[in-house]
């Protein structure tokens, strides 16, 4: 809940206004978050009328309904802010980034589009912005994670990556449920899946490289190779690097099946009289079976291991997570996990505690030690915790 203190804010010359794009589960989570505090001033925008309508009993909050596709109204809109947060899906994330960089603003995001986002360095450079880019838990908080460590060492081993958002009851046939917008989960499914073998960049079809793992409060699950390093295989030195999809085991051969015979296809074919595009068709069914229950429990999982040397000494450093769905606040733990590692670096962003000037990747954060030890005290103040483990290998 938003505290007493935010209701009776009063704007000031220091007040940062700040506008979030896109107002789902996450959005949601990062505008009641940034809306703790006194010094912001809060503005959810969203196309959709019942999105809104869940943040009215937050009076500090304001709400907006604009077309976020319609991007010349996003410009004309964002231009009176200081900051503006994302939280749009995928296919609408790089050119919402561009838009938001035009227009001369700070930038926090979470968007996972498929584009490299180094493509607009130099233009945010040139606009003197700071844009945080993959700003959740994968992407996100691991990349981060990463980069502290990889700063530490003096050569990068193996970086290992593992993560998933699940239901705690299995229900047949999927047992998942969507944390997120289903079409970014379809996404990962059909993207290739970039990571560093032996020194060199390779792509593997997402999907592959199955194998069964232990994790920590939980048990077994399968992992599989998805395209979650994003700007690590770019500014991190490593001779080898993947990342990994968790769910329950069995699914991946499912997912697969429907991929391979053409259900995610978009290209248009004709049944009957009529045109239609599978991918269309398969989330209309999809889409109803993979919808969260209200209050349903779930939880989010991550293991990130990196090793390497430090002064002649092999080390591994390994990090898990897992966090599960607030009863209290009835908030998803992919939304807080999510959410609250992006708002938290925003709030930095808009207060002038972090500046970079251009595309800032999750791991440039991780490299200032500071910030970095900074975000997880704050994400432990919203619990949110961190197992450490440092071992020294021989």
């Amino acid at each position: 809940m938003v505290s007493a203190a935010s209701f009776k804010k009063v704007m000031s010359n220091n007040t940062k206004r700040v506008v979030v794009l896109g107002c789902g589960r996450v959005g949601a989570v990062m505008a009641k978050d940034l809306a703790e505090h006194s010094e912001l001033e809060v503005t959810a925008v969203d196309a959709r009328r019942e999105a809104l309508q869940r943040l009215k009993k937050f009076p500090c909050i304001k709400t907006k309904q604009v077309d976020l596709s319609n991007l010349k109204e996003v410009k004309r809109l964002i231009g009176d802010f200081d900051l503006a947060v994302g939280s749009v899906p995928g296919f609408m994330g790089f050119a919402m980034m561009k838009t938001v960089i035009s227009a001369g603003v700070d930038y926090a995001d979470i968007s996972f589009f498929p584009e490299d986002p180094f493509e607009l360095d130099e233009f945010a450079q040139a606009q003197g912005v700071t844009v945080v880019v993959d700003r959740g838990v994968a992407p996100g908080l691991s990349n981060m994670l990463v980069g502290y460590v990889c700063s530490l060492f003096d050569e990068v081993e193996d970086v290992l990556i593992m993560v998933g958002g699940l239901p705690k009851k299995r229900t047949h046939p999927w047992e998942y449920k969507a944390p997120f917008s289903p079409l970014d989960v379809i996404e990962e499914y059909t993207r290739p899946a970039r990571f560093i073998r032996n020194g060199r960049k390779i792509t593997m079809p997402a999907l592959t490289d199955v194998e069964l793992v232990h994790i920590p409060d939980v048990g077994t699950l399968e992992a599989f190779n998805t395209d979650g390093l994003r700007t690590l295989t770019r500014t991190i030195k490593a001779r080898n690097m993947r990342e990994k999809t968790l769910r329950y085991p069995g699914y991946a051969e499912r997912i697969r099946l429907l991929r391979d015979s053409g259900f995610f296809d978009r290209r248009w074919i004709k049944v009957g009289d009529v045109r239609v595009r599978p991918i269309d068709v398969t989330t209309q069914i999809l889409f109803p079976l993979w919808e969260p229950e209200e209050s349903e429990d779930e939880f989010t999982v991550m293991e990130v291991r990196i090793e390497g040397s430090k002064e002649g000494k092999r080390m591994r450093y390994t990090y898990n997570l897992f966090d599960s769905f607030d009863k209290k606040t009835k908030t998803t733990s992919m939304a807080r996990t999510t959410g609250f590692t992006n708002s938290i670096i925003a709030h930095m962003i808009a207060t002038g505690e972090f500046r970079h000037n251009g595309i800032c990747p999750p791991e440039y954060i991780g490299r200032n030690h500071r910030i970095f030890k900074k975000v997880l005290g704050e994400l432990k103040k919203r619990n949110i915790r961190l197992k450490q483990k440092i071992e020294e290998l021989d």
